[in-house]
């Protein structure tokens, strides 16, 4: 799919959310709803993606850096933002086709995207568009279709007539086009509508009554097209991302005790045999090894490593950390910027202090490590192989302890096993 581009719409202000972030840098599980589509376009071969950016441009370009990124300045319909992508595409003699999607749908899935152009390139169609059957079609644009059943316009919803608004056939929001048809339609458009603006839709009858064909494709997933514009259509597509989310760990091998109750953000990867038990955060950027055991009550930060055969148990929080196999982290611990080795056992209520107030500090234990109940660790600081920690010892930045030895008390000194 190299002859392709795409044209990502993010130019909107998305007012209903009541947000100073931009609409489509609201995350869906850990990532912004924008990176979802750019992600889906580069996983399907396409290389070449322009966002049209608005409402605080700036926040957009340094979250998307890489993409090419055009300003829409002043907010004057969708044909007009896709209009000011014209000099890129031109400029660009192996792009025959444009794909073009809206910021704000984040769920349209890889399969959909890749079967609308599968479509149009096999028809050579000047235009073909993603369409849906809705009983109640209220807030979308309908498809008009004549007699023989071939589309001939598309009507927003504001300037639909009372008999085109019973049409049940809506406009989802994704196209492709050839890139020709295109730029011949937006110079033909105008905008002689209620909001006076310049609609990509109305490209669509100007193709029609040139006798460029126009086709579609049809989905019956209402998930797919799910626009979000406020905070609710945001929490319900985070439930659907959820969803996707844990059906795929749970294809993948792993077990979810409670799917309800788990929540696992995108980016996360957890091996074969792994059990997650409920009220379980695992955010994104962590890696999960086989046969582990996690939760119920943990939370799983970006940057954690957890090897295979661990066990973490409820109430325990782990960031920016590698936990080697084997080792057990069972209640209510902090464990922060540390590397654990091999077949550790860390005891309840032990605590990583990493942080002094202005810097946050390396922790290692290494293999065969036994760290006491209650035990407190301040960042930086080493614990040998083999060597154990008494329950309730507090011990002090740099005051490593040696391998093979047990430390004790407060601060933490070598016990001393031979002396009366």
């Amino acid at each position: 799919m190299k002859n392709i581009a795409t044209i990502i719409l993010a130019a909107g202000e998305g007012t209903r959310m009541k947000s100073s972030l931009p609409k489509v840098l609201h995350n869906i599980c850990g990532k912004p709803m924008l990176k979802y589509l750019i992600d889906n376009v580069n996983s399907i071969g396409i290389d070449k993606v322009i966002v049209i950016v608005g409402h605080k441009a700036g926040l957009v370009k340094k979250l998307i850096g890489g993409i090419k990124c055009i300003k829409q300045d002043e907010l004057l319909g969708t044909g007009d933002a896709v209009s000011r992508a014209r000099a890129a595409i031109l400029k660009d003699k192996k792009i025959d086709n444009i794909l073009i999607l809206y910021g704000d749908t984040p769920l349209l899935s890889q399969g959909i995207i890749k079967k609308l152009i599968e479509k149009h390139i096999a028809t050579g169609a000047g235009a073909t568009i993603l369409t849906a059957q809705l009983k109640n079609p209220t807030g979308y644009g309908r498809v008009i279709r004549s007699s023989g059943n071939k589309i001939v316009k598309m009507v927003e919803e504001l300037d639909a007539s009372v008999y085109e608004k019973v049409i049940e056939e809506i406009n989802v929001g994704v196209y492709c086009f050839n890139k020709k048809a295109l730029f011949y339609g937006l110079e033909k458009i105008k905008p002689d509508n209620k909001k006076e603006e310049y609609y990509l839709t109305d490209i669509i009858e100007v193709l029609t009554k040139s006798d460029i064909p126009v086709e579609s494709i049809t989905t019956d997933d209402t998930e797919e097209f799910l626009g979000v514009n406020t905070r609710a259509e945001l929490a319900k597509a985070e439930l659907v991302m959820r969803k996707r989310i844990l059906d795929s760990v749970m294809d993948s091998g792993a077990t979810i005790a409670d799917p309800d109750n788990t929540y696992i953000e995108h980016g996360v990867e957890i091996g074969k045999d792994t059990v997650i038990y409920p009220y379980t955060f695992i955010e994104n950027n962590v890696k999960i090894g086989s046969g582990c055991s996690i939760g119920p009550f943990a939370r799983l930060r970006p940057g954690t490593i957890i090897g295979n055969n661990v066990g973490i148990g409820n109430f325990v929080e782990i960031v920016r950390s590698s936990i080697g196999e084997k080792t057990k982290v069972r209640h209510q611990c902090y464990i922060g910027d540390t590397v654990i080795g091999k077949n550790v056992n860390i005891g309840a209520g032990t605590i990583v202090a990493n942080y002094d107030g202005k810097e946050k500090h390396k922790t290692v234990i290494e293999d065969n490590a036994f760290i006491g109940t209650g035990t407190i660790l301040i960042a930086p600081v080493k614990v040998g192989r083999g060597a154990v920690t008494g329950a309730g010892s507090v011990v002090t930045s740099n005051k490593n302890v040696p391998a093979g030895k047990t430390v004790v008390g407060i601060p933490a000194k070598v016990l001393n096993k031979g002396k009366k």
